[in-house]
């Protein structure tokens, strides 16, 4: 019976300090992101990094996120395609990471593996409209309008009367040779800002 009484105190006793020790812990984490937060207005990213690096952040998903973040806007793109990537190993469906590892493959000009983040992102959430449009752009800039036309229909389609989708996707058609179809659409980029000047360029190369 006594040892049965020790070995409940034990427990408990242990309970408390896993409890003690989570409060603690989370104490520290939330200081050190705001000194993080602080350091980063300041522009001090170097400093923002550190702070963090302070913690095990090996197995955190927020401190990687972060840190991808921060060395990023240090201009160091390689660490963030580092820290980024582990993010997204922690957290395989996470949309997020993702986006956040496109900005330093964009940077550096890989641009394979920023459309196949977007296809990823696409494929976890195919009615993703950021992920739709920012793909779109990359094929528009590659000049490879069939697929361009295909990501930013489908914005339309989801958002009918939103002014990025409507202009990008009649700027496509117009260089698709869809005549038609980009003079209605710039004529509804029109009703969004009638004074738009891309809209107006469009149709003016029509008339």
């Amino acid at each position: 019976m006594e040892f049965l009484k020790l070995k409940i105190a034990i427990i408990l006793l242990s309970t408390v300090i896993v409890s003690v020790d989570a409060q603690v812990n989370q104490q520290v984490l939330e200081t050190t992101f705001s000194k993080s937060y602080e350091l980063e207005r300041k522009g001090d990213f170097k400093a923002a990094m550190e702070e963090l690096k302070k913690v095990n952040h090996n197995a955190s998903y927020e401190i990687n996120l972060r840190l991808g973040w921060l060395n990023y806007n240090a201009g160091l793109f390689d660490e963030a395609v580092i820290f980024y990537t582990t993010a997204q190993k922690l957290k395989p469906y996470s949309e997020e990471a993702r986006f956040g590892l496109i900005l330093p493959l964009s940077a550096i000009g890989k641009w394979n593996e920023v459309i196949n983040l977007y296809n990823k992102i696409l494929e976890i959430n195919p009615n993703n409209t950021v992920a739709l449009y920012r793909l779109g752009l990359v094929y528009y800039g590659r000049k490879e309008y069939n697929k361009a036309h295909t990501l930013f229909k489908k914005v339309v389609e989801l958002y009918p009367f939103a002014y990025d989708g409507l202009l990008m996707l009649g700027w496509t058609s117009y260089f698709q040779g869809n005549y038609n179809e980009a003079k209605v659409l710039f004529n509804k980029v029109k009703l969004f800002n009638p004074t738009d000047a891309s809209a107006n360029e469009g149709l003016g190369l029509m008339d």
